[in-house]
């Protein structure tokens, strides 16, 4: 660690200009030591200092490396880990270490033991070793690591004789006391998971009395421990080392010291001095010579000065590098090519915690780096400790083949199976083609990675794919496996927020049956979706694309998934072109091609994939080889090449078979020669005997499944099977006599008969349990716990059921069923047990041959009551084709026939259960619901179908809770809290009835604010539970109520004697009277005197009212016996014969099973190919009566039967949580009210929005729109913006104060312009009136009028006419005007020019030629306004832009080149200087003025260029004519032209132009 500091100091990249400093302190491996160590480096070492501005505190570190063991690296870290000081171990290897919750500040550059442990198995495991012993210390090192790999011996098939631990301070005799075990032992193999101080007391004591030899597998923590290597005994001890490295520089490092710099250190003292045995100072040691400073260290031989063998020292190194490359990324930054570091930051440990996260390099070609636990990549070496009895240390290792790491598998399905064994060793496992976004779950799969991309972003982008092209309505086809339904649900999650709509949803998988495949091609076939979206495997696909080749659909266009868009074989059908989707991006390889190609016959031969592959290919045989190679010779314990053998019984040769030895693990046997007439050509376990071979098969599953547990089944289930032959018995003759070794479990109830009926249901919850010490015959398993007296009615109505069949002259005349009744106690275990001794039957000695004298065996069976112990049942009775009938085992797995063939069941599947419970849910409105269930089977898989169902209808879930009744109770009670805590009032309960009732007790103690409950079937209908009165009002799907004639008398009919024979019906009786029938029964209780009468009981068992499951049972019982008739009766002559002496094998009850149908009591029985019935369900509600008492109330039904959409009814009103009589409610979110749309909640579900007012313009006239629409053109939303009303129409009407002005004046103007035509008409021979050109001057006057008038067109609605007619006929008229103005002007201007000498100006501007001049001027406006209409005319137009609440009727311009050619033309003429200046301000004002302003602008231009010709022209004569009739004379007008005249030729002064003009 010093050098690691010292050069990183000399460093001129890694934190350049800092100096590390360092405090080193030995723990001495004592736990109180490193508590002490962990406060100072908290602290710091100065004894005072004063916190402030500028902070004394000297010495603090912002990080640790350390410890060398895992117990006090706990210690330290729950000290030092509260202020976030990071510790980096270089030893510390106990996975527990691994978990961030409670070491968050972990990390470690060893690999964790999970993998030790799983290597070690994988070593033993592979030279066959399978008897070995195990020893470990008692510590968080050795007790975890022995854990976990008992974990994976046990998958391995290894068995351990003892496990022994000890610790290094324990007392000698309990060291003694683990060494005789080993001395004692027949294991020849011992496995030590122990540190190197703990281990080296062992040995010693084991050095003291020589052991038989043992080959030794060691762990990494004492095998490379070169003190340890002395012990001989040891030689050819193997184990796990961390990886061999090399250190450049360490050890001329390490070399360089003399007795000077030892001195000033007292631990470097105390070596010396123990190195070379000598003294530094006087008061040392006197049995010690005086270190004479000629000891020369570099000849030194010691575990300091060896570096050949680095590997825990590079742990502490690559520790110290770690360590400072954080504080460098925390205190340096990049700045021009140069790093500047500061040096005199305060930098926080916090800091470097953050950026120890992130460090990722290599130092010496070893890469460092941290998982989000904190632990570096694991990779071990296989050490051989001491091949020879003389140890050489420069021997080299070899190599094990225990994998690091893992790629695969291609599928989703496979690769989540191997996640979850390989996870608790902490194996990584890289897919490269598995893509269920499931796997991105780090809770479930903490060490799955993968290359390719999760299905989610796969799915997020087929749904913008589709959004992108506009298609709103598709079809959905998908996998009916992990990779399919998990990646249909995320894309279905996508499609609804793209507002992208479904037709259907199909699911299939290519081992379906072809009827299956067929209906999903037929509903695309017919489907209105032109869009099918298909997230499905290529295997999958190609099946239904073969379908639907057989009768091509219409066009359809094909969305596809990247498994199979990319798969050539799918390229064939040439119906799917067009076909579009994503894929993983393409690359290139370099080389990888020739690589490939670099094969030949002698190198596939190598390889059994390989020599497949080849003559598949090539269809041609190659010769096999042997697979496995080591390539190097090991020398064994005593020195010996020969691999020592360590097992607890010899293979057995071919010609024998193994018998498992009574009370001792499996891997101890006898072996027994082969029965006269059969073989056994190979050895260990391998016969000819089929029954054998399933059972194995059977049990090493359940080893897997049960752990420890089932090793006691085991021994029994194989003892019950085996077979031993009698010497001397002659194979024609052929008797075997067969003996049951197991102890077997008594049934509850049972009853001979011709034909045996076996029944499993579940009377008590829990099973006892026992701890076993291995040394004595197990006891089979047995239950305790409360009594279920439900569960007692159930096997009574069977026992009803049968005893009803054998009296029936009809259902198998003089035949008589026999019957055993077991109970389960919903454990596994016990349902495993009874279904092998269903299968064997009871008799412990039976003789097999022609007459087999077996009795007892069933020929079927009903049960389990759960679903989890059915499902073991079936594993095991399935094989042997004994048909299992349940009567309450829902789980929708167990419809897979490919799984379960011979199971069947007379209660519906939770398929159908769950989509009852979710469009319940719906039909009342809740939205936003918790959810719970059961951690079993039932549970389980019931959930999932129901969050699927849940997402079809929109449902949100705030949170999904698994429990078990078996949890501790603080898991209960964090689901409890959970409930308690959530927003959601609804409750969705997917739970068994036992796991319900510990919940409820535990909500009970503290109950939750009012939920209302939804039950499933198998809590909902439990009187037991009805005394929970927080949970009245609970509704949910039960199982059909029915009435059984007669069951209530049986149930009844019971007396203290008769329940006496029975242990079952005794518990039931003192439970239920509080009595009891013994002497030596609970002293609590008074002696059961007779006097208790059955028939006054209220209980679950006499509750005869109810009766739901009880019908199931009943109907199974009727189903096998229906089966058995079939199959061994016969009808002749009306009359129907039965032979009960029969051999009757189970295969034909079970062939029978698949056709029966028949009614009983008014209730169908059949199966379909799935093994289920047609699913029926009440509705029910827990509703309290008039005393208070919750009863179970039936309000409906859901019919499977019945047309999609007519399911489910309702019948009577219900009653909800506490009582009230409303619907509650439970939605994340209130509906938005018309008007308002939603807006989705960032980060949350679909069910969480807020409620956005539509935009203007826009409405939604409905609840929860989540797009508001706009109005159509003509329409405009009402205030609340949940209608659309018609658009106010505006237009200039002559209703309107403007208009009415405008009319006034309009008219007004043409009056004034009648007015002065009859003035001057009536003063038309005054010289006024004739020098003013009286023609051209009633010809303007006449204009005016017109032009005035015209205004009134641009008032009222517009129409065709008016349109054309506005500024045409102004446009003609006013050009009028102004032609007029002009011939008056040219006039007046020739005028002038005429009384020049010599001119003739007025000849050729005479009267003809001014009425010419007003024509041709006119006329040129008449073709432009001629021109106009015929080509664009105007037309009237509602403007639906301008405003939009409002429409504008407007008169559109039809050509704006003609509108403008005739204001051009207009301002072309223009000669006055008013009219120029309004038709100049007209433009913008037009252009800019809205709506009918636009109208009353140009009005007031006509009026305004109106009133400013008549005025400007006309107003000053008339005012002389009628004001100033004096002026209007020859004699004045005569001397004003001469003025003028006399003016302009400039022939008089001023002075006399002003005396003529006075």
């Amino acid at each position: 660690m010093v050098f690691a500091i010292e050069e990183i100091n000399n460093s001129t990249e890694l934190l350049p200009g800092i100096r590390l400093g360092y405090q080193i302190f030995d723990t001495c491996a004592s736990v109180p030591v490193a508590v002490h160590v962990a406060f100072q480096l908290s602290n710091g070492q100065d004894p005072v200092f004063y916190q402030g501005n500028n902070c004394s505190k000297s010495g603090e570190v912002m990080a640790a490396v350390g410890d060398s063991g895992s117990t006090p690296s706990i210690s330290i870290l729950r000290i030092i880990g509260s202020f976030k000081i990071p510790l980096v171990s270089h030893f510390a290897t106990c996975a527990c270490l691994s978990d961030k919750q409670q070491f968050p500040t972990f990390f470690r550059t060893i690999p964790s033991d999970h993998y030790q442990a799983a290597g070690m198995a994988k070593l033993v495991k592979h030279f066959g070793w399978t008897w070995i012993g195990a020893v470990h210390a008692d510590s968080d090192y050795g007790n975890n690591g022995m854990a976990s790999f008992l974990g994976t011996a046990l998958k391995e098939g290894i068995c351990v004789e003892y496990i022994e631990s000890f610790y290094r301070t324990d007392p000698k005799n309990k060291i003694k006391k683990v060494a005789d075990a080993i001395r004692r032992s027949t294991a020849k193999v011992v496995l030590a998971f122990a540190g190197g101080g703990d281990m080296k007391v062992l040995l010693e004591e084991l050095s003291r009395e020589p052991t038989p030899h043992r080959q030794w597998i060691g762990s990494e923590g004492w095998i490379t421990d070169p003190n340890l290597m002395r012990f001989s005994f040891c030689a050819g001890a193997i184990g796990v080392a961390i990886q061999q490295s090399v250190i450049p520089g360490l050890r001329d490092f390490l070399l360089d010291l003399s007795p000077s710099e030892v001195a000033a250190s007292s631990v470097l003292t105390e070596f010396w001095e123990d190195a070379f045995n000598c003294s530094l100072t006087e008061t040392a040691d006197p049995h010690k010579g005086r270190c004479d400073r000629t000891e020369d260290i570099k000849t030194l031989k010691s575990p300091y000065t060896d570096t050949s063998q680095l590997r825990v020292s590079n742990m502490v190194y690559k520790a110290v590098y770690a360590v400072a490359h954080a504080i460098h990324n925390a205190a340096c930054q990049e700045t021009h090519g140069t790093t500047q570091c500061d040096k005199h930051m305060r930098l926080e440990p916090e800091q470097v915690f953050i950026e120890l996260k992130k460090v990722n390099f290599s130092q010496n070609g070893y890469h460092v780096s941290f998982d989000p636990n904190g632990d570096s990549v694991a990779f071990y070496e296989l050490l051989l400790n001491g091949q020879d009895p003389v140890f050489y240390q420069d021997r080299n290792c070899s190599q094990s083949g225990v994998v690091v790491a893992a790629v695969g598998d291609s599928g989703s399905t496979p690769s989540i199976s191997m996640s979850r064994i390989m996870g608790p060793f902490n194996i990584p496992l890289v897919s490269h083609f598995a893509t269920c976004a499931c796997l991105s779950d780090k809770q479930e799969y903490p060490t799955f990675f993968r290359t390719i991309p999760s299905d989610q972003f796969q799915a997020d982008a087929l749904a913008k794919l589709v959004k992108y092209f506009g298609w709103t309505w598709i079809g959905a086809v998908h996998s009916d496996s992990d990779y399919g339904n998990n990646g249909m649900a995320s894309f279905l999650k996508v499609a609804n927020s793209e507002g992208i709509c479904v037709e259907y949803i199909e699911s299939f998988y290519r081992t379906d049956p072809q009827r299956k495949i067929r209906r999903v091609a037929d509903v695309i076939r017919r489907s209105s979706a032109v869009v099918v979206v298909a997230f499905v495997a290529a295997g999958d696909m190609k099946f239904l694309l073969e379908e639907l080749a057989l009768d091509p659909p219409p066009p359809r266009q094909w969305i596809g998934s990247e498994s199979w868009i990319t798969d050539p074989n799918s390229m064939s059908f040439s119906f799917c072109a067009g076909a579009i989707g994503v894929a993983i991006q393409q690359s290139v390889i370099p080389g990888l091609r020739a690589f490939l190609l670099d094969l030949s016959p002698s190198d596939v031969a190598a390889s059994s994939v390989l020599m497949e592959f080849w003559e598949d290919a090539f269809n041609c045989s190659l010769t096999k080889s042997q697979e496995f190679h080591i390539n190097r010779n090991i020398t064994w314990l005593e020195g010996g090449t020969q691999v020592p053998v360590s097992v607890c019984s010899e293979s057995c040769p071919p010609g024998t078979r193994k018998v498992l030895q009574k009370g001792k693990p499996i891997c101890c046997y006898d072996c027994v020669p082969c029965p006269e007439g059969e073989i056994s050509n190979m050895t260990a376990n391998e016969t000819r005997r089929m029954e054998m071979r399933t059972l194995f098969i059977g049990l090493r599953f359940l080893v897997i499944l049960l752990k420890l547990m089932s090793l006691v089944l085991l021994a029994q289930s194989v003892n019950v099977l085996t077979q031993r032959t009698e010497p001397g018995v002659s194979t024609e003759a052929s008797s075997t006599r067969c003996t049951l070794l197991g102890t077997p479990r008594s049934p509850a109830f049972s009853e001979d008969g011709d034909f045996i009926i076996g029944g499993v249901s579940s009377i008590h919850y829990q099973l006892y349990t026992v701890i076993y010490n291995y040394t004595t015959k197990p006891e089979p398993p047995r239950c305790t716990g409360s009594f279920n007296a439900r569960g007692l009615r159930f096997f009574r109505t069977m026992i009803f059921a049968i005893e009803e069949i054998n009296n029936s002259t009809e259902l198998l005349p003089g035949v008589k069923l026999g019957y055993r009744l077991y109970d389960s106690c919903v454990s596994v275990p016990v349902s495993v047990h009874v279904a092998f001794q269903l299968a064997n039957g009871p008799d412990p000695v039976f003789y097999r041959g022609e007459n087999c004298s077996q009795s007892g065996v069933v020929v079927a069976a009903v049960g389990d009551s759960g679903s989890t112990p059915s499902i073991s049942m079936s594993r095991i009775m399935g094989p042997f084709n004994i048909p299992l009938v349940s009567h309450f085992a829902t789980c929708a797995c167990l419809s897979d026939k490919q799984q379960f063939p011979t199971f069947f069941r007379t209660i519906p599947s939770d398929h159908y259960q769950a989509d009852a419970l979710a469009k319940l849910v719906k039909h009342f409105g809740w939205t936003w619901i918790g959810a719970v269930h059961s951690d079993s089977d039932y549970g389980n898989n019931g959930m999932a179908s129901f969050l699927e169902a849940a997402l079809r209808e929109g449902i949100c879930v705030e949170y999904i809770e698994s429990f078990f009744r078996t949890n501790q109770q603080s898991k209960i009670r964090r689901v409890a809290d959970v409930i308690r805590r959530s927003t959601a009032v609804v409750v969705v309960a997917f739970t068994a009835s036992g796991d319900m009732k510990v919940l409820l007790e535990e909500l009970a103690r503290d109950p939750p604010p009012p939920r209302q409950w939804i039950g499933s079937e198998s809590w909902v209908t439990d009187p037991l539970l009805m005394s929970f009165s927080f949970c009245a009002g609970a509704i949910g799907v039960a199982i059909q109520q029915s009435v059984i004639p007669g069951l209530r008398d049986f149930l009844l009919d019971l007396s203290p004697s008769e329940v006496a024979a029975s242990p079952l019906l005794s518990e039931f009786w003192e439970d239920a009277f509080n009595c009891s029938l013994t002497t030596t029964a609970d002293p609590n209780r008074r002696g059961c005197d007779g006097t208790e009468d059955i028939k006054t009981l209220k209980n679950p068992y006499t509750e005869t009212s109810q009766l739901r499951v009880s019908n199931m049972m009943y109907k199974a019982v009727y189903a096998i016996a229906h089966a058995i008739h079939n199959a061994v009766c016969q009808i002749t002559n009306t009359a129907t014969h039965c032979d009960n002496h029969i051999k009757l094998e189970p295969k034909q009850v079970f062939i029978e099973l698949k056709k029966v149908n028949f009614s009983k009591n008014g209730y169908h029985v059949s199966f379909d190919t799935n093994g289920d019935p047609v699913a029926f369900y009440e509705l029910v509600n827990w509703q309290k009566s008039e005393s208070g008492v919750i009863e179970l109330v039936t309000v409906g039904y859901y019919d499977a039967s019945l047309p999609k959409g007519q399911e489910f009814h309702i019948k009577r009103n219900l009653t909800w949580l506490e009582g009230r009589k409303e619907v509650p409610v439970s939605v994340c979110s209130e509906s938005c009210p018309p008007g308002t749309r939603k807006v989705l909640q960032k980060g949350k579900p679909i069910c969480c929005y807020d409620c956005i007012p539509c935009p203007e313009g826009e409405i939604s006239n409905m609840t929860d729109y989540l797009e508001c629409f706009p109005c159509p053109g003509e329409f405009w939303p009402n205030a609340n913006r949940d209608a659309c009303f018609p658009k106010l129409v505006e237009f200039l009407s002559y209703n309107e104060v403007l208009s009415i002005i405008l009319a006034v004046f309009s008219v007004s103007g043409a009056s004034l312009a009648v007015i002065t035509s009859l003035i001057f008409f009536h003063h038309r021979t005054t010289p006024i009136v004739r020098a003013n050109n009286s023609e051209l001057s009633f010809l303007l006057l006449f204009s005016l009028t017109l032009c005035f008038l015209c205004s009134l067109t641009f008032i009222g609605a517009p129409s065709e006419w008016s349109c054309m007619l506005r500024h045409t006929a102004f446009g003609i008229t006013f050009v009028l005007c102004i032609s007029c103005v002009l011939g008056k002007t040219m006039v007046v201007l020739m005028a002038f020019k005429a009384t020049l000498p010599g001119s003739n100006a007025m000849k050729w501007f005479g009267p003809p030629q001014q009425r010419m001049t007003v024509v041709s001027i006119t006329l040129v406006q008449i073709i432009i306004c001629i021109i106009w209409l015929v080509v664009s005319p105007p037309f009237p137009v509602k403007n639906l832009t301008t405003y939009k609440e409002k429409i504008i009727l407007e008169c559109a311009l039809g050509s704006a080149v003609g509108f403008w050619a005739v204001l051009g033309y207009i301002g072309l003429l223009a000669v006055m200087l008013i009219f120029c200046a309004v038709w100049i301000t007209f433009i913008p004002a037009y252009v800019s003025s809205p709506g009918k302003f636009t109208v009353a602008v140009e009005i007031f231009a006509i009026l305004a260029s109106s009133f400013g010709l008549i005025l400007c022209i006309f107003a000053p004569k008339c005012f002389i004519i009628l004001c100033q009739p004096e002026k209007n004379t020859k004699k004045i007008f005569e001397k004003q032209l001469m003025i003028n005249y006399l003016k302009n030729s400039s022939r008089i002064t001023e002075e006399v132009y002003y005396q003529l003009n006075s």
